[in-house]
């Protein structure tokens, strides 16, 4: 019992009077919170109708402007309609999702949803209202332009909590930057697709679409799997239709048909795709907008009608987009004839790269935070797939469209690997140096005329087998001015100078590391250290004078002492030459020489004139060393120093073994004169063995006319 009824009346009478002088404190005490609990609540409500229709306000500005001030008048019971029916239905939403699942039950619940929510009905029911559209799936109400926000979230209202949460959501579901470690947007084994590859590629079934389905997912049991077989089949089965391409009353853009015709346009891949996958019970978007695909040329400006479609699926918690047409193959020049030909850089592409190629009309479907604008995307530069598929990362400039500086243009690139480049001016011309880095290359491109010239420049992985280039970057090239300074010659292979490329075949610390060298007086020395023992020589080249056999390879002298080797250069006159080096490993007598690199000499000094070195025959090896005369052409009737090192021979003598014999001093070299009077040549001849009266010519002088 309560303590007053265990109380006696005088003891009652007694806490009465007791108690009496503090009732006014209560009293007041009692008030003063009920007043404080009435304004927060009347606060509180206050806050939560502007919230709720903060963006309601926004997004009808106009209507509101409109209306003036009958809207003012109903500004306070539209709010407070507003909060109700969002009650009502986030009370009716926890109710779907522990309801049964039927469609009675759904049905049922969608008649109590207020205006402004919708009932979707796949495969695995849902109910979703514009709030929670942001979270489960885009655009429901417009099939050709789907949006992030759901089909009408202009309506919907909510507090300030829930938005900040919706926020979160499409940060971190829908914004992909990417750190270049893959091309995918979901961290796939590709190499675990291979027998799911190969079963989807084989099946033939022809039917409805649900019967394809109940036997091509037979090897599929997850999503991941079921889209992929989807994918893989549509690339493998359906012909891009070249006719329809080019006759709209020709072409299907509905599924049935793509199905039973086996082609489709962009808009019959993408809508087959579609229902495969939403038959199958996976979330799966047609996404429309322009591409930079076939017919697309650098500058080109977007308007008007889309002209492309592609899809994006709903996967892991996020949205990811593929383009099964550009997958399946391509078409030729004219678009007359199509080409299966599988490429798998369209499949879950990750959204920073897919960009590049895909605008879609609904920014949202970028899947980009920021998403970028259409002028940007004209702008931005276009990588063909093979850039990213030979390991390339980035390129410098970032833009299509390029000036040349002082009649120069420099590009460069960098990736994850060793990679192999080519590139064209114009088709046909190579007025360009190009130097390999570890895992890129740097190009100084050098346009002979002014305007407006188109870049090509190709790539393959140095561990590939196939000689084949692929395309990689293109650029449009504009030239005010042209450089005459440097003259590339003809016969410049690309690429030029020493890199991790001559170190496979052999070269090491080269004594000159830049592709170009300049020389004041016509003469240069290049050496390397040679991983293995090499068979060398070198040639010369240059496309500003007439190249005799002499000017080819007398120019140049090559000694090698152990691994290490040293050509010798002397330019016959002023200007830009090319040093080829060709090598064979010295066992393999019967192969030829195989290209191993080359540098650009530059001289500018006019009064150089250089003869040629003298004649060397076959006698004349690899480990013996010229130290003087090194100039092929002797003065007449003058003394003549000669020094050279001949390890191995008896004697060694010039012209005449008693009017010229030299004498071998105690640091290894033969070494003594010889007048040259009454002579057209001179030879310096030896003998290996004593007694043999056997004698060599090592090299042979040619003597001035006096």
């Amino acid at each position: 019992m309560a303590l007053h009824h265990r109380l006696k009346l005088w003891e009652k009478i007694l806490l009465g009077i007791f108690c009496f002088p503090l009732l006014p404190f209560y009293l007041c005490y009692l008030c003063c919170k009920g007043a404080e609990e009435e304004d927060k609540e009347g606060h509180q409500d206050e806050r939560n109708m502007e919230r709720g229709t903060m963006d309601q306000r926004q997004d009808n500005s106009e209507l509101q402007a409109g209306r003036g001030s009958e809207h003012k008048g109903r500004k306070v019971q539209n709010d407070s309609l507003v909060l109700h029916r969002n009650k009502v239905n986030a009370k009716i939403h926890h109710e779907a999702e522990t309801a049964s699942d039927t469609s009675q039950d759904i049905q049922a619940l969608s008649q109590r949803l207020e205006p402004g929510c919708q009932v979707s009905f796949d495969m695995q029911p849902k109910i979703t209202t514009p709030q929670f559209l942001k979270k489960l799936s885009f655009g429901k109400g417009k099939q050709k332009k789907s949006s992030l926000r759901g089909t009408d979230n202009k309506g919907f209202q909510g507090n300030e909590s829930t938005k900040k949460q919706d926020q979160k959501i499409l940060d971190s579901k829908y914004a992909y930057p990417w750190d270049q470690s893959s091309l995918k947007s979901l961290d796939i084994d590709l190499k675990k697709f291979e027998r799911l590859d190969a079963y989807a590629s084989r099946v033939d079934v022809t039917g409805s679409v649900e019967t394809l389905l109940e036997i091509l997912l037979k090897e599929a049991h997850t999503e991941l799997e079921k889209i992929r077989a989807i994918f893989i089949w549509i690339c493998h089965h359906i012909e891009y239709d070249v006719v329809g391409f080019h006759n709209k009353g020709a072409r299907s853009g509905d599924a049935k048909d793509v199905l039973q015709s086996r082609k489709g346009v962009c808009a019959g891949y993408a809508g087959l795709f579609q229902q495969m996958c939403r038959l199958t019970g996976i979330q799966c978007e047609e996404i429309s907008g322009y591409a930079k695909g076939y017919g697309y040329r650098i500058g080109k400006k977007f308007s008007g009608d889309p002209d492309h479609a592609w899809n994006a699926v709903h996967l892991k918690g996020r949205w990811h987009l593929l383009d099964s047409t550009w997958a399946a193959g391509n078409v030729d020049g004219n678009c007359a004839h199509f080409k299966f030909e599988f490429n798998e850089f369209y499949f879950l592409t990750h959204p920073a790269l897919f960009i590049e190629h895909h605008f879609p009309e609904d920014k949202d479907w970028q899947l980009l935070s920021p998403p970028l604008s259409l002028k940007q995307f004209e702008n931005n530069i276009r990588h063909e797939p093979a850039f990213y598929d030979v390991g390339l990362l980035t390129s410098y400039p970032e833009t299509p469209t390029v000036k040349t500086v002082n009649g120069k243009l420099v590009i460069s690139m960098k990736g994850r690997y060793p990679t192999l480049f080519m590139f064209t001016l114009n088709e046909t011309e190579r007025r360009g140096l190009m130097t390999l880095e570890k895992c890129g290359m740097k190009l100084e491109v050098y346009p002979q005329e002014t305007g407006t010239h188109r870049l090509q420049i190709f790539a393959k992985p140095f561990n590939c087998s196939s000689d084949q280039h692929a395309t990689v970057l293109e650029y449009v090239v504009e030239c005010s001015s042209v450089d005459k300074r440097l003259k590339i010659p003809k016969e410049l292979t690309n690429p030029v100078g020493p890199s991790w490329l001559t170190e496979q075949k052999g070269f090491l610390q080269p004594s000159h590391p830049d592709p170009i060298i300049h020389t004041d007086d016509g003469r240069v020395s290049v050496s390397f250290t040679l991983k293995e023992d090499l068979d060398l020589f070198a040639t010369l080249h240059t496309d500003e004078m007439t190249v005799t056999e002499d000017i080819k390879r007398k120019h140049i002298f090559t000694w090698q002492h152990e691994n290490r080797v040293l050509f010798k250069v002397q330019l016959p006159q002023a200007g830009t030459f090319v040093m080829n080096i060709y090598s064979k490993p010295e066992m393999d007598k019967g192969n030829s020489y195989s290209f191993a690199l080359n540098y650009l000499l530059s001289c500018t000094n006019t009064a150089v004139k250089w003869p040629v070195f003298p004649l060397k025959y076959t006698s004349w090896l690899r480990h013996y060393e010229l130290v003087e005369p090194t100039a092929g052409v002797l003065p007449a009737n003058r003394n003549v120093r000669f020094k050279l090192k001949v390890p191995g021979v008896n004697i060694v003598f010039v012209n005449d073994i008693k009017k010229g014999p030299l004498t071998l001093s105690d640091n290894g070299y033969w070494e003594g004169s010889f007048n040259t009077a009454g002579c057209k040549d001179v030879n310096i001849m030896v003998e290996e063995s004593p007694n043999r009266n056997y004698y060599m010519t090592l090299l042979n002088y040619q003597v001035e006319h006096p």
